[in-house]
Parts: structure tokens; sequence; C-alpha cells
């Protein structure tokens, strides 16, 4: 959970703006931690993201799909740390039984996000409030599926919690299966901040983005009982509250 996850290059704190450091603390770091449960068994919840699906031939992704990922593309420094995060997982439930769930999240959003994030939400939410043009990279068309964060954390719990007899090595995807177009949730933003009078600005795409992204999470929700409960509409009110409150106090 310590690595940054934003793609966006124009972003201090995003992957592609410290990509070395992404590298390291998604290999170094996490074996750090499985050395740690080595010596001191419990178990070991490796945060791995949709990312490894990269732009998928495979639509909605199911956690049995290797994915379609540039090892030398921009995005590699999380993508491709993140893949070997989980081969490292692996080898330590493999080689030494340490007790390790692997969690692929998928793009996540709520109340407490950084203002700064470089996300597209945030930066959504931002530019409307502040009356600026809402920047979306590309045409628009690219997919995405959000999941609120209250959802994540629960289904986070539920793999951590799991006492399946195989729950260590176990892959879930979690996520909301919801899809959306990048410019509908422009559009939503725009409609539940209705004070606002930001115009839509098209910039060029970011490399390697992926076009589109769903889960498939009948694995997490057969067998763990998890399923994502709020709503889109009432989420992003809840988030766009929050981001109003920030904005005013600064």
């Amino acid at each position: 959970m310590a690595s940054p996850a934003s793609p966006n290059p124009n972003t201090p704190r995003s992957y592609m703006a410290l990509p070395l450091e992404t590298a390291l603390v998604n290999s170094v770091g996490l074996r750090n931690v499985l050395e740690l449960a080595r010596k001191h068994p419990g178990p070991v919840l490796f945060a791995s993201t949709s990312e490894v699906y990269g732009d998928p031939h495979v639509h909605p992704q199911t956690e049995d799909y290797w994915g379609n990922v540039s090892s030398t593309g921009p995005r590699s420094c999380y993508d491709e740390a993140k893949r070997f995060g989980e081969a490292l997982s692996m080898i330590y439930v493999r080689s030494y039984g340490v007790d390790v769930r692997l969690v692929r999240i998928f793009n996540t959003y709520g109340p407490h996000m950084d203002p700064e994030d470089g996300r597209m939400l945030p930066n959504f939410i931002t530019e409307a409030l502040k009356n600026k043009p809402i920047t979306i990279y590309g045409d628009g068309q690219f997919t995405r599926s959000l999941c609120f964060v209250d959802d994540l954390v629960n289904g986070l719990q539920a793999v951590v919690g799991s006492t399946r007899p195989d729950a260590s090595g176990r892959v879930y995807n979690v996520g909301n299966p919801e899809e959306h177009t990048i410019l509908d949730y422009a559009k939503l933003v725009l409609e539940l901040i209705p004070s606002s009078t930001s115009p839509i600005d098209y910039l060029p795409p970011v490399p390697d983005d992926p076009s589109r992204r769903r889960p498939d999470i009948t694995r997490v929700t057969t067998e763990l009982g998890w399923q994502p409960r709020m709503a889109l509409r009432d989420g992003v009110r809840k988030t766009i509250d929050y981001f109003r409150e920030v904005t005013a106090s600064t």
C-alpha cells in the first residue's frame, strides 16, 4: 500500500514522477515485509493492481488473465513492479509457506483523496469547483470502473480474513464492475456541481493508458460474499462534499 498509484506524469507524487522509488517499494520493500512474515508468521495482504492487466484483450478482466503489459513502457515502473510483487509473493508462498493473499485493486475513489493526486476524479472535482477547464486525456471514450473506498476496504478485510484452506496465494479482483467512459464521469461531476462553469478540455492521451478497465468480481463474490454497495452518484456526491470542504479551508 506504500506505492504511488497515480499515472499522471504532471503530479510530483505519481509513479511516473517517482519511477525508481515505485519499482523498489514493490520489490525490495515488499521483500522486507515478506521476510518479516517469514520470521513472525501472520497473513500478508499484497495490494496489487488492475494495472497488471495492461491494455487488456480480455474484457472484463478475470484473475486468470495474464494481461497485456509493456515491460519497457513508461508505466512499467508501476505495472511491472506489481507483477513482480505478485511473483515474489508466490515464491514466499511456495518456498517458505508464508501466508500471502493478493488483491488486484481497481480504480478507487472517495473522501480524503489528495486534491493533488493527479487521478481522474480528483482532477475533475477540483477543476469543476474552481471553474477551471476539466481536463480529459484523449477523446474521453476510454472506460473505467470506480469503486468507493469504503467498499474497497471491506473487500480487503474479506480477503485477509478468509479462512479458506487455499486462502494463501489466492488472487482476487476487488473493484466495482460498473463501467463508464471518462467523459461520462466528467459530465456526472458537472451535473453534481451545477454552479460550475467549467468547459471540457481535451488533451493528448497519457502514454500506454489502458482503453478499457472493468473487473470480473465473480470469484470474490462467490467465495467471500463481497460486492460493492455504494451507488456511483452517491459516492461521487460524498467525494465532492469533501473536496468542497478542503477547497473552502485553503
